[in-house]
């Protein structure tokens, strides 16, 4: 059952009436053009180009012409909440996605600056929020035979970030440092100097990581230079909801183009759960290939991704460890509970989600100001109703704040 269709509150919170300051797992900004190009040395200009095609923008990735984003310039973008009847099944219309889009708007200076964002923030009720790009997903998928050049376009990107709005901004503005594993090195070299810069969070891709014989776990202990480090310096990583390279599996079933579009799914790719497969597939291999038993201090959130992956994954560890526990020296179930984050989306089971895993290890994510989320980000408080006011507090503020200031449970 929905919880939105749940009519017994607990809390009694409203979007008014908190007692806490919200602390936002999930917002975005929209990066200008020279996000990826101001710092990117001129050998790898080819592998990232914005041209002009019919008096719009587009973006070639590898002399590729992606269709991923439609206007990776974002001279316009879809509403707040646009998407929200969409995702939670109430589109009667049969409306397609890019209709329920409506009329496009321009950027408002608070979804592409920093001093913009925390004025925004003021007027919106919230203390503190990560920030992830929005551009930055279309990367890997298309340059994982180029591992050095994403290595390059992520560390522009992030140097283009600390430029224009710093990686803990007046101790409330948090953006995710972006980071590919594909060439370990790179990854400790990025690593460090996120961590120069105050970074107190870093993102990878939910994926295997792409290399020249093949896709491989990011739990591989080829990795662990990287993890280690992360290990040692009490920061998180983030899965954030990417293009997985999942869009393989629809295609074996349904043909069609060669690359991911977002905007334009079937009810067969629905069925399939690209997201939820990859991000489920990714928590199962950091578990399953020691990541956790090795590094006792790694903490992973899922964002973006949603929760309604997670019980047929707890079942299936739970089965694994019963078929092969000597594979384990902590509970694979417990090391998830332990170690791992949910940012559930605003049509997930959150009383379900409460009763698998603990409340200290779910957070609130608005994802504003993107079409998937919903209009005002504090809208999430009614999700949360089903749940004891103390619980509240611990998802929509505690618990974020717990794991950007360094404090642990």
């Amino acid at each position: 059952m929905n919880s939105a269709d749940n009519n017994t509150t607990l809390s009694g919170y409203t979007a008014t009436n908190l007692d806490f300051s919200v602390w936002d797992a999930d917002s975005h900004l929209y990066e200008s053009e020279e996000a990826f190009l101001r710092h990117l040395p001129k050998k790898f200009a080819k592998d990232f180009q914005f041209i002009e095609i019919n008096g719009r923008k587009k973006l070639a990735i590898a002399g590729v012409i992606t269709d991923y984003i439609p206007n990776p310039d974002f001279a316009v973008v879809a509403s707040p909440g646009a998407h929200e009847k969409w995702y939670r099944g109430q589109n009667q219309g049969g409306q397609s996605m890019r209709e329920l889009s409506g009329k496009p708007l321009v950027p408002p200076e608070p979804w592409r600056t920093g001093k913009g964002k925390l004025a925004e923030l003021d007027g919106q009720g919230i203390h503190a929020s990560m920030v992830f790009p929005t551009l930055a997903s279309v990367v890997e998928a298309r340059l994982g035979h180029k591992p050095e050049s994403i290595a390059a376009l992520f560390s522009s990107l992030n140097s283009w970030v600390e430029d224009e709005w710093g990686f803990a901004r007046s101790e409330r503005l948090y953006p995710v440092a972006m980071i590919n594993l594909s060439d370990v090195d790179l990854a400790v070299k990025e690593l460090e100097v996120a961590l120069q810069r105050g970074a107190r969070v870093v993102g990878i891709r939910p994926a295997p990581v792409p290399g020249p014989l093949g896709g491989r776990s990011p739990g591989d202990r080829e990795f662990d230079p990287f993890w280690a480090r992360v290990n040692e310096a009490g920061i998180f990583v983030c899965l954030h909801a990417s293009d997985s390279g999942y869009d393989d599996m629809s295609r074996r079933w349904e043909g069609g183009a060669k690359e991911w579009i977002p905007f334009e799914p079937t009810p067969f790719k629905a069925c399939l759960d690209a997201l939820g497969r990859a991000i489920s597939d990714s928590l199962s291999a950091l578990i399953c290939h020691g990541v956790f038993e090795r590094f006792p201090n790694v903490r992973v959130a899922s964002v973006e991704n949603g929760a309604h992956w997670l019980p047929p994954l707890l079942q299936r560890l739970e089965r694994v460890y019963g078929q092969m526990p000597g594979y384990f020296k902590q509970h694979p179930v417990e090391q998830f509970r332990k170690h791992i984050f949910v940012v559930p989306f605003y049509e997930d089971n959150i009383r379900e989600l409460a009763e698998l895993i603990p409340v200290e290890r779910i957070l609130f994510g608005s994802d504003y100001p993107h079409p998937e989320g919903l209009p005002h980000p504090l809208d999430y408080v009614s999700e949360f109703s089903v749940l004891p006011p103390a619980d509240v507090r611990k998802i929509m503020s505690g618990n974020l704040q717990g794991l950007l200031t360094g404090a642990r449970s």
